[in-house]
């Protein structure tokens, strides 16, 4: 009979599951749609529209990734026509001040960014 030996979650190593949870939270579209859902809960449609670009299919996929680690919760109410919101749940507003951080920087970091691109392009486009 072997036994399992069961390491505490550290994200440098390659066996750890923890890597796969970075993964997923550092997707664009579940950060951004975190921070759409921060102050009240969505409809699909309401948080599609406040994501632009992001087509049908990737926000259904986001969102049930989102439902199944915990992140979210789908609240299905039984009127007609049929509605469904989706909210943040306690685990992921534990995560929202760090998601909001991240977007706030990417945002007043972008020219900055932008800047290095452009000279690290011209500096091997020689």
């Amino acid at each position: 009979m072997s036994r399992k030996i069961q390491l505490p979650p550290n994200a440098f190593l390659k066996v750890c599951p923890s890597r796969g949870v970075l993964a997923r939270v550092g997707q664009k579209w579940t950060v951004l749609t975190m921070v759409a859902l921060q102050d009240a809960p969505m409809r699909f449609g309401d948080i599609r529209r406040r994501l632009e670009g992001v087509s049908q299919k990737m926000l259904t996929q986001t969102l049930r990734a989102m439902e199944r680690d915990g992140l979210i919760e789908r609240h299905v109410y039984d009127e007609r026509p049929l509605r469904v919101e989706y909210a943040l749940s306690p685990l992921a507003r534990t995560l929202l001040p760090l998601v909001i951080a991240l977007k706030t920087w990417a945002e007043d970091s972008l020219k900055v960014i932008e800047a290095n691109n452009r000279a690290f392009d011209r500096k091997f486009a020689a």
